[in-house]
């Protein structure tokens, strides 16, 4: 049985530019701004804040766009991070919004910029790390927000993987990874640095200092230590007196907090479990998040405030709705609606997530999301007809999957296929005894965790076992070779998208300014120094078992990509061909770790969407021109998606003309 048919959503409206994304109010409250396209490429714009249709673009990137931008506390400044073709060197430019041409203010070759801190008193100055000197460090500079220039405010001799600044711009504490891949915090001293805080490689991941407040009297730490979830923790700098704000057994504190603008206060936190729950640690906001929370289920997130507090900004999605943006006016509790980030989406036929809990063979629980095609829906655990299902594993793989709008899941359903998100252990957020529990454990017992959670969608009539696909990025990508080579016959088909196939490779060819957490991907992968290491690195590898794979696979990569290296799948594609077996392979030459130009992404997916139909059985919206603009290149396997060849000799006489 198949569910109902519905229209096809087009891929341009779920994976082309959001008509805005990014809504932000400046600090003073004068300004709006947002990321929209210009040109076809997402570029900053700004208008008064009383005059949203007013706004002009006030930066004119004509590359692959502009995706992380913020307001300096200088006046009509703001700040953007830019890199160039996919290579992770971002650089951080400053734009005056009055007028004038932006401004490089890391203007050094091979070198990634990282923002240290922005302060509203030192608001005519960032604190910036750059690795201009030493690949692998960051030195720390004060940098002019007007003349660019820097001044060397800490040479990075000792190794520190980052700093924590005030907001005078002192530097208070940094970090350092050990030798035993756990992390030591280091204090501030007249007399240099001392120990702080000793952090074993059992917490690692989940302890870490968050900032301070304005004042700098409270030091702000996720703490894992004593307990296995990452409670949030206030640490007195008089006193040293440590107080417990929120824990939850669960699942960890993480980035959701809600900070005051000016005193640097955490004034509420949220923790995810299968669903976003807030917690208010100050009654001052009580009201506020009171109101924001008839919005309806879905995750809310407050972008910016303004420095007097009156007006904030919301983004709010649900897995049926994409981004929703609303200013909020504190004084009147008033809610003003002020753009859907992606209106073609609007009256779309999009289905919802169900959150799941499923029990891995050694009684893990796993806590996943399932999205089910329209008209297929789960009652009492069971779902109400089987379909082909796609298992999508998420990257990182310290990462993790949570319940909202997720574009992918939607088209797939769309194209009438069950999706399945599993948080495998070794993923992020759900505590430190689950995320170490994937330490070693690449394609042994983090593989099983995807079997046991195929396992579980056949019994709980969802699909059936030979109508299961497997997918994914990055680490996903690298799963998905494994599902291939270590369990052949498991997977109808497979979807790589920059995934690493020899882990000898992957970690000898990491960026430099990783170099510091070596360590700790030694620990948690494979150490290949050792003699033990390296055999285990080889049996991991599904390079080195190739040879094995029987169902088709397809292939994406960026060719510029500094983490996994476009070697990564030239390797296993060699490695195919040369055994006989067909693979597609996807390239990009003007991307990175992932797909970000629309054009690039819809090319992509429009190829992922005709491999999935001719071997899932699915629907499929014509390729048409999706590769428009697209820089796709197909050096082996064309023809094995239905389609894609003719459809790519119309794409070179559209290019020649």
């Amino acid at each position: 049985m198949s569910s109902p048919l519905v229209d096809l959503i087009p891929r341009d409206a779920l994976f082309g530019n959001p008509e805005r994304a990014a809504v932000r109010l400046s600090p003073d409250g004068r300004h709006l701004s947002w990321l929209a396209p210009l040109d076809g490429v997402l570029n900053v714009w700004v208008a008064p804040a009383d005059d949203p249709a007013a706004a002009r673009p006030v930066t004119r990137d004509a590359a692959r766009g502009i995706r992380a931008y913020f307001w300096s506390y200088r006046p009509d400044v703001l700040l953007y991070l830019r890199d160039t073709g996919g290579d992770e060197d971002f650089h951080l430019f400053r734009v005056d919004v009055t007028g004038g041409e932006p401004l490089d203010l890391t203007a050094y070759e091979h070198t990634r910029a990282d923002v240290v801190h922005l302060s509203q008193r030192v608001p005519d100055e960032v604190l910036v790390g750059m690795n201009d000197r030493d690949a692998e460090l960051h030195d720390v500079y004060r940098v002019d927000l007007v003349t660019g220039e820097r001044t060397l405010v800490e040479e990075n001799t000792e190794g520190f993987a980052g700093y924590l600044a005030d907001d005078d711009y002192r530097l208070r504490y940094a970090v350092r990874q050990r030798p035993d891949a756990g992390t030591d915090l280091l204090a501030r001293t007249e007399d240099g640095w001392r120990l702080s805080e000793e952090i074993g490689f059992e917490d690692s991941l989940t302890t870490a200092p968050l900032g301070l407040t304005a004042d700098g009297r409270v030091l702000y730490m996720l703490d894992s230590r004593d307990r296995d979830t990452a409670a949030l923790l206030a640490l007195d700098q008089g006193s040293g007196e440590r107080t417990l704000l929120h824990a939850d057994p669960r699942a960890d504190v993480g980035g959701d907090l809600l900070v005051h603008p000016t005193t640097g206060e955490v004034q509420a936190v949220a923790v995810t479990y299968l669903e976003q729950t807030w917690t208010v640690l100050d009654d001052a906001v009580r009201a506020d998040l009171d109101r924001l929370a008839e919005l309806g289920p879905g995750d809310v997130v407050v972008t910016s405030r303004t420095l007097d507090d009156a007006t904030w900004v919301i983004a709010r999605t649900a897995p049926e709705e994409p981004i929703t943006y609303y200013r909020y006016h504190r004084a009147e509790g008033r809610l003003e609606h002020l753009f859907s980030g992606r209106p073609a989406l609007d009256g779309a036929p999009l289905v919802p997530m169900h959150g799941v809990e499923i029990a891995a063979r050694d009684g893990l629980t796993l806590p996943s999301y399932l999205t089910l095609p329209a008209g297929v829906e789960l009652r009492d655990g069971l779902a109400t007809a089987a379909v082909p299902l796609v298992l999508s594993v998420h990257g990182g793989p310290w990462a993790r999957d949570a319940l909202g709008y997720d574009p992918y899941a939607q088209w797939l359903a769309n194209r009438g296929y069950a999706v399945l998100q599993v948080n495998y252990r070794g993923s992020t957020g759900f505590g430190k005894a689950f995320t170490n529990a994937g330490d070693r454990e690449w394609a042994a017992a983090m593989h099983d965790d995807l079997l046991d959670a195929v396992a579980w969608a056949v019994e709980h009539g969802v699909t059936t076992p030979d109508r299961v696909a497997i997918m994914g990025g990055s680490y996903g990508g690298y799963a998905t070779l494994v599902g291939l080579t270590f369990t052949p016959e498991t997977f109808v088909c497979g979807v790589d998208i920059v995934g690493p196939s020899n882990l000898h490779t992957l970690l000898a060819t990491i960026p430099p300014y990783w170099k510091p957490m070596f360590e700790s991907l030694a620990r948690r992968v494979g150490d290949p120094r050792t003699e033990d290491g390296q055999a285990l690195l080889t049996e991991r590898s599904p390079l080195t078992h190739a040879g094995r794979i029987v169902r088709p696979l397809l292939i994406g990569q960026g060719a510029n990509d500094p983490r996994v290296k476009q070697a990564e799948s030239d390797q296993i594609v060699e490695a195919m061909t040369s055994n006989g077996i067909p693979v597609t392979y996807a390239l990009f030459p003007d991307e990175g770790h992932g797909f970000h130009r629309p054009e690039n992404s819809k090319a992509f997916n429009a190829v992922t969407e005709h491999f999935l139909a001719a071997h899932l059985g699915g629907r499929a919206e014509p390729i048409g021109g999706d590769l428009s603009g697209s820089s796709l290149e197909v050096p082996v396997g064309a023809d094995g998606v239905p389609g894609l060849a003719e459809a790519l000799a119309e794409h070179e006489q559209v290019v020649r003309a």
